[in-house]
């Protein structure tokens, strides 16, 4: 079965997919949740190929949000999730996108080094609405201050135009319209509607965990075929 690349989103850290991750591992999934804020998008991007290319064959690569930028920039992969995630076409960046929400803009402080921080109660309300109390409290108190300019950066080549690629639109987000997710779901080759806010992964990790081993699934069974294809051919 191949692998799988979780890359979050501004504000956030791996540890914020860590029961995502974790079931992934008890179905006997090679997870990596490489770490961003590395202070733009090209080198986030150069941070999670060198994750992808870790791995023995080309691996599933699930975005979320910012991190839908980060994987449209990625090359090897052999299938994409865009999860409440920017999916930017040529010249385009999550910002000309539409961006944040109001609500999520209003959470933005500014600090004096020109990083950008989340007021935590706001940040609950916006990002974590929908999930239970203490893993809303746990995953407000993982987030970190943010370099500027990330979400204005232009991905340097569209991945989703060469893998297949599915879309998840989080129907109760607050930080991204649902509208506009609907919109960029419609670059994609598959969309799914989920009745969730921003972060399934942290309120409702078990629908993360077996929309990744179904497409897993489906793209081990296209190997097996494409082998059996393979031998059928040199066997004539």
């Amino acid at each position: 079965m191949p692998g799988t690349v979780l890359v979050h989103g501004l504000y956030h850290q791996p540890e914020h997919f860590t029961r995502v991750a974790e079931g992934l591992r008890a179905s006997g999934v090679d997870v990596l949740v490489p770490e961003l804020h590395r202070g733009s998008l090209a080198a986030d991007t150069a941070a999670v190929q060198a994750a992808v290319d870790r791995l023995t064959e080309p691996p599933l690569a699930l975005g979320h949000s910012y991190g839908g930028s980060v994987i449209t920039g990625l090359r090897g992969v052999a299938r994409l999730v865009y999860l409440a995630a920017f999916v930017p076409d040529e010249g385009e960046s999550a910002a000309s996108l539409g961006g944040a929400s109001s609500r999520l803009r209003s959470a933005i402080e500014p600090r004096r080094d020109s990083f950008t921080r989340l007021d935590p109660g706001r940040a609950l309300d916006v990002l974590y609405a929908d999930c239970p109390e203490h893993l809303a409290t746990w995953a407000v108190g993982l987030l970190r201050a943010q370099a500027p300019g990330c979400g204005r950066a232009v991905p340097e080549r569209q991945s989703w135009k060469h893998a297949p690629s599915a879309y998840v639109v989080c129907a109760k987000d607050r930080a991204i319209d649902p509208e506009l997710q609907r919109v960029m779901a419609a670059r994609c080759g598959s969309v799914r509607e989920w009745q969730t806010g921003h972060s399934p992964f942290v309120g409702r990790p078990d629908l993360v965990v077996d929309l990744v081993l179904e497409l897993l699934a489906t793209e081990a069974m296209s190997g097996r075929a494409a082998q059996a294809a393979g031998a059928d051919g040199s066997a004539g």
